[in-house]
């Protein structure tokens, strides 16, 4: 699975280098963007400063026409406050809730595979090493 996570991210970022349907600035959110690992989030704010600009709201701009959503995150991308923002230029109803459900999905994946190396840590830990 990993490896074909990894095809996916690489065929993702190749079509958003190469689309001639978004902006240059959509283009530096948007592969921006698929450096924030499943599971994280990160602020408006943050992701401005991260593609030198210095307007949160033309971040959420560039999101909400976001094309290649979900595999471009920008349901990672929430409010300095900790509000989860918009999505996909809504701020209620199944919009909402889609980003709800994809942020709290990566969060139980990235709960359940740290709890996983937590336990094989202790277990290696417990286990007498062979030389």
């Amino acid at each position: 699975m990993k490896g074909k996570a990894m095809d996916m991210g690489c065929d993702i970022k190749l079509r958003v280098q190469e689309s001639m349907e978004i902006t240059k600035f959509q283009k530096r959110v948007y592969l921006a963007l698929l450096e924030v690992p499943r599971g994280k989030t990160i602020t408006y704010g943050e992701l401005a400063r991260r593609v030198g600009c210095r307007s949160a709201q033309a971040i959420g701009q560039a999101l909400r026409r976001n094309p290649f959503a979900p595999d471009v995150p920008c349901h990672r991308v929430i409010c300095a406050n900790g509000d989860v923002g918009g999505y996909l230029g809504h701020r209620d109803g199944e919009y909402l809730s889609r980003k709800l459900a994809l942020l709290r999905e990566e969060s139980d994946e990235r709960t359940t595979t740290d709890r996983e190396a937590k336990r094989h840590t202790r277990e290696d830990q417990a286990s007498p090493h062979i030389a």
